[in-house]
């Protein structure tokens, strides 16, 4: 043992933990298998060797040591990739599918908790060497800390006020308030639908909103939330049970249309209020200098 030994065994731990903390199965049931998340743990186990040896190689001033740092990198985006390809091919299994933009925003946080692990063993590796072990738990607390707050972003009930409206039929046209869902011309389809759907009106709270709720990925991220959690009344072959969700193109509000197996309107608002906001749908004209100029 040398006077590194301790420092990198607390940071490789410490990062681990993080790790650990950060891969919990939600509401969104994934990861939910264990290989998958084996897989996980020991990416971060890596993570956070990378970077608790990183700090002692810098003190040495053996900066080339440093440059397997990139090589890091490379490997990380590979787990991006993981997550995609892994996604996208259970995705056609769904019954309501995830959609590309929503399994694409996975595999980013996942990539990016990696990154998260080095930091967190970086840091906690170097505050026991520039101090001692007790710096060392603070820098630790500190970065876990950081680690929780950038793993949680916007969620819907951040962008817009989710309001219960009964579906209801105007000849065979299927509306959520005054918002057009879809045609149905078979009466037995329209009374299973009027039994066991639910419909919500979702009004944006500013000008931003309106665009970034009109992305159609996460439009389907929404669906595939409420319908993950209360279950969907369909199967395949069944087109006309499809949960959907149209725009009302005056004034930007979405219309939400399900069929969830748990008929609960308070526990789908909820739901709908959780679904994250994905950064691909993001959307923010009133910052555009155009609009600016305008006003």
């Amino acid at each position: 043992m040398n006077e590194y030994t301790l420092p990198i065994v607390l940071g490789v731990i410490i990062g681990t933990i993080g790790r650990i903390l950060m891969l919990r199965t939600d509401y969104r049931q994934y990861p939910t298998y264990l290989h998958g998340k084996i897989i996980h743990v020991a990416l971060g186990f890596i993570a956070a060797s990378l970077g608790a040896v990183a700090v002692p190689a810098l003190m040495e001033m053996n900066f080339t040591a440093v440059t397997f740092l990139t090589v890091a990198a490379t490997q990380f985006r590979e787990v991006r990739n993981m997550e995609r390809n892994t996604l996208s091919e259970i995705d056609d299994f769904e019954l309501v599918s995830r959609g590309k933009a929503y399994i694409e925003g996975i595999a980013i946080s996942f990539e990016s908790r990696n990154y998260l692990v080095i930091m967190t063993a970086f840091i906690t590796t170097l505050f026991y060497l520039l101090w001692n072990v007790y710096m060392g738990f603070v820098g630790a607390i500190l970065c876990l800390i950081i680690s929780k707050i950038l793993q949680s972003g916007s969620t819907i009930n951040d962008l817009v006020d989710i309001e219960y409206v009964e579906p209801h039929f105007d000849g065979a046209g299927l509306y959520v308030d005054n918002i057009y869902i879809m045609n149905i011309g078979l009466p037995e389809r329209q009374e299973e639908i009027l039994r066991y759907g639910m419909g919500f009106v979702l009004k944006p709270k500013n000008i931003n909103v309106v665009n970034t709720i009109a992305h159609l990925g996460q439009r389907q991220a929404i669906l595939h939330d409420v319908s993950v959690s209360l279950g969907v009344f369909r199967d395949s072959g069944t087109p006309a049970l499809v949960p959907l969700i149209k725009r009302d193109l005056d004034d930007g509000r979405l219309g939400v249309f399900i069929l969830p197996q748990i008929r609960d309107k308070e526990k789908a608002m909820k739901i709908i209020g959780a679904v994250p906001v994905l950064e691909t749908a993001i959307r923010m004209p009133s910052k555009s200098d155009i609009r600016q100029e305008v006003n």
